[in-house]
């Protein structure tokens, strides 16, 4: 697993330049001794490896701003995608203090030629939650301005890029307002927020975390993250303990199933990521999150190999009871 003996590590993410898999990871010292603390304190370190086991650590990616900035608070998590022209775009959250303190995220983007010096771009930032479809802080229905955790890729019929985005809707009850929200973008730098890919759902989230949407043994899904305290009463109700979840979805772009998402890990994982191996494999890495004695942990996982069983997604050599009973979906409707 990937560790760090003077930091947390817990949200990350990948680029493939066909040689080397690059890890993005948010990180904080733990001189702050409260891993709550962490949020605010964190930066995007980066790490490189060649069979996603064994990781280098090199220079960090990116740091907060200098205030007043849309990113002077923290920079959180995003995604790498390469334009056709062999530039890397790394996309992630901004986050900055509103006046009454609580926290108001944002998208911007940084640019890099060899995935390692990165320069943000002038027009950050490039998206932001528009309260004609998006819950804004005002609201007073959450404890910050959810829209973050940018998830890009290529239309899938060659049609320019889309975001995802950790976003809620503007109606429904506090903790099932937890919505897809999307963008798109025919150059990576220009982009068109637009009405979500999911509404809220009566068995849902109060927010879909670290999204991602990929086809595993010929089925999309859609892979989250919640934890208990954030999911539908239906769900806590349930007994969750919240982890990654995976819902089914029609193709990359929906409709997501968000009523019928079902747990792939309890809450020990976090902040899951699917990744193609050399051999093409699916596996699923994620962040340690509780450790036996419920205290937070902040480490990267080992790949652990992944497949569509034609009615959920499991995940081969779970340790414990996460592996292969997850807690049931609270039925769809």
């Amino acid at each position: 697993m990937f560790t760090l003996p003077d930091s947390w590590v817990w949200d990350f993410w990948f680029a493939d330049d066909g040689a080397q898999h690059h890890l993005f990871f948010l990180h904080a010292s733990r001189a702050l001794h409260d891993p709550e603390a962490r949020h605010y304190r964190a930066s995007i370190g980066h790490a490189v490896s060649t069979d996603l086991t064994h990781w280098t650590r090199v220079p960090d990616a990116l740091v907060r701003a200098d205030a007043p900035a849309f990113d002077d608070l923290a920079t959180w998590t995003g995604s790498v995608v390469r334009h056709p022209d062999g530039t890397w775009f790394l996309f992630y959250t901004g986050a900055t203090r509103a006046g009454d303190g609580r926290n108001v995220q944002r998208i911007g983007y940084a640019t890099s030629t060899d995935l390692t010096t990165w320069h943000k771009a002038g027009t950050n930032p490039v998206l932001s939650a528009d309260p004609a479809w998006y819950e804004t802080l005002d609201s007073g229905q959450w404890h910050d301005e959810a829209f973050r955790d940018p998830w890009v890729f290529p239309d899938p019929d060659g049609d320019g890029w889309h975001m995802l985005i950790t976003a809620r809707a503007t109606t429904g009850p506090a903790f099932e307002r937890g919505v897809v929200g999307h963008a798109v973008s025919a150059d990576l730098r220009n982009w068109r927020l637009r009405p979500p890919l999911s509404a809220p759902a009566a068995h849902g989230f109060g927010q879909l975390e670290v999204l991602q949407t990929e086809v595993v043994d010929g089925k999309p899904l859609l892979l989250f993250s919640c934890l208990a305290e954030h999911a539908s009463g239906s769900r806590r109700a349930g007994g969750t303990r919240g982890g990654i979840w995976a819902a089914p979805a029609e193709s990359l772009l929906g409709p997501f199933g968000i009523d019928a998402a079902q747990q792939v890990t309890d809450d020990r994982y976090y902040s899951g990521k699917l990744v193609r191996r050399r051999d093409g494999a699916w596996v699923l890495m994620g962040f340690h999150h509780t450790g036996p004695d419920g205290s937070f942990t902040g480490s990267v996982s080992d790949p652990m190999p992944v497949s569509w069983d034609g009615r959920r997604l499991t995940v081969d050599g779970l340790p414990g009871p996460a592996g292969h009973a997850p807690t049931a979906a609270a039925p769809a409707g």
